[in-house]
């Protein structure tokens, strides 16, 4: 089913996805290239996308997913990036706001150290498609 399927074609790189790609601040390694390339084909295809990015801690998992995200956002999407915790949500959050800070990127976290009254206007954006990108970690993770 999932091969007759179609999902959504995102369009090729636009310059504002090179830009991102231009800012990393590292040496890409051959596997992040190869990574990076697949997904974009995967993006750029209409079937459904069905890819697992994994590899250790510190090998630039974070940095494919972020320009998935960017894709996505740039081609008119919202994105949610779910991690496993708390602490993870946070810190995810501080890497993507480095990341799109000369960007036109909107996004938040929600994690369990937010207030009651900071999760209501955040999930308020979201739905209004105020938020570009939410990153949700913990228990979070259920409410998007």
């Amino acid at each position: 089913k999932r091969k007759i399927s179609k999902g959504f074609k995102y369009k090729k790189d636009s310059w504002l996805q090179n830009e991102l790609e231009a800012s990393f601040l590292f040496v890409e390694t051959e596997d992040q290239i190869k990574a990076n390339k697949q997904v974009k084909m995967d993006m750029e295809s209409e079937n459904p996308m069905d890819r697992l990015i994994c590899g250790d801690v510190g090998f630039g998992k974070t940095e494919i997913a972020i320009r998935a995200a960017f894709k996505a956002i740039d081609n008119g999407r919202q994105v949610a990036f779910l991690v496993p915790t708390t602490i993870l949500a946070f810190q995810h959050y501080k890497t993507f706001k480095k990341r799109f800070e000369n960007f036109p990127i909107s996004f938040d976290y929600l994690n369990r150290f937010r207030t009651n009254s900071d999760k209501s206007i955040i999930l308020d954006k979201l739905k209004s498609g105020k938020l570009d990108l939410i990153v949700a970690g913990g228990h979070m993770s259920r409410v998007i």
